[in-house]
């Protein structure tokens, strides 16, 4: 084989691209190697918001937009108001993420930006195929989610899909202190959707509405019920709508770590790193990443150590579960949100928790269709 033009190969240049890629700038290891990120989109908007917790200082702390002490969960019959004790809930925008990764890279002679789409990569020859041009190299990281984990029907595959608005008022109307992790007071008809609150200040806030169901809706839903919600619940007359935001999310068990070869090592939505039970990433991005450069730094297969089978197991009850009972959310998040501590149920989320942590918080969850789901699943 001829020398390729490239050590290693970034297809996507999103979150779990440019985290890679600054992992990788940090460490003085893959110093002198070659690396090219591909990327179709000029990656300049703000096409997203994540948010995540910590209890300890982290490496984005410097972007953080906005970050919570107190949050709020709202069903039809309570409410509570969850201290958050040692972590803060943090947000960040995407539009600031990129810009800080790519200012970073272009400082280094390793780095090269390109802009094109890769159709396809041929491990025999290692080549990526763009549409532009073909590019070579000993390694990919390929972010890009093809729809094979819809084909197999032995996973399950639900899908968390919302749309955001980014709203101004005329008067104070949220508590910048405390941000909404659920609201189900509005639903859509025999489905788990809720309404999720980030206030920016007291006049100023990001509001989605979240469906986590089997199924997609028409554009005008969303927009049907975030306007119901805000002349409903937060009981508004006017507003004016700043930035929006959609996206589509899929909660799946299907393996995608099983796609992973000795040169394509899948990343991001693609690879499986989304939470299937939350559609957390930001973290647990940042937690595969470390993982991947240790694998590569001890000559291990990149893709050793990612996945934890038992979590994975709580993950495909739940989402089976949800996928043959989906108006039983409700009823399942406010046990989980309120029968649990909220240290707790971080450390579960992160996967951190014990056997017997894991054991109670699943009986904090229990309904029957939960043992058909865990002998399904079998």
């Amino acid at each position: 084989m001829l020398v390729p033009d490239y050590y290693y190969v970034i297809v996507g240049g999103g979150l779990a691209g440019l985290q890679l890629a600054s992992r990788i700038n940090n460490d003085v290891f893959f110093k002198g190697k070659k690396i090219a990120i591909i990327e179709p989109s000029k990656k300049i908007e703000n096409d997203k918001t994540w948010c995540f917790w910590q209890n300890t200082p982290g490496k984005w702390d410097h972007l953080i937009h906005k970050s919570w002490n107190k949050a709020a969960f709202f069903s039809s019959e309570t409410e509570q108001t969850l201290d958050l004790g040692e972590y803060s809930y943090n947000m960040i925008r995407s539009s600031d993420f990129y810009e800080d990764v790519k200012k970073e890279l272009e400082k280094s002679e390793d780095f090269i930006f390109i802009q094109d789409r890769i159709e396809k990569i041929d491990p025999v020859t290692r080549t990526a195929v763009g549409k532009k041009a073909n590019y070579t190299a000993t390694h990919f990281f390929d972010s890009r989610l093809t729809d094979k984990y819809k084909e197999e029907v032995k996973h399950t595959v639900l899908y968390q899909h919302f749309k955001g608005w980014l709203i101004e008022t005329q008067e104070n109307i949220f508590d910048p202190g405390k941000f909404t992790m659920m609201d189900f007071r509005l639903k859509y008809k025999d489905s788990t959707s809720f309404t999720y609150v980030l206030p920016l200040t007291a006049k100023k806030a990001l509001i989605e509405f979240t469906f986590f169901t089997p199924f997609l809706t028409a554009e005008k839903v969303y927009d049907e019920m975030l306007e119901r919600y805000l002349k409903e619940i937060l009981q508004l007359k006017d507003w004016k709508i700043t930035e929006t935001e959609t996206g589509i999310i899929p909660m799946t068990d299907f393996p995608f770590h099983e796609n992973n070869s000795a040169y394509i090592t899948r990343i991001g939505t693609a690879g499986g790193w989304v939470k299937p039970s939350s559609g957390y990433s930001f973290k647990s991005t940042e937690r595969k990443v470390e993982q991947i450069i240790e694998n590569i730094k001890s000559g291990l297969a990149t893709s050793e150590g990612l996945f934890n089978k038992s979590f994975a197991r709580y993950d495909s009850i739940f989402l089976d579960v949800l996928s043959r009972r989906n108006d039983l959310g409700e009823s399942l998040f406010t046990k989980f949100y309120t029968k649990n501590s909220i240290e707790d149920i971080f450390r579960f989320l992160d996967e951190e928790t014990s056997f017997s942590e894991n054991i109670k918080i699943m009986l904090s969850l229990y309904h029957p269709e939960f043992i058909k789901s865990f002998f399904r699943k079998l």
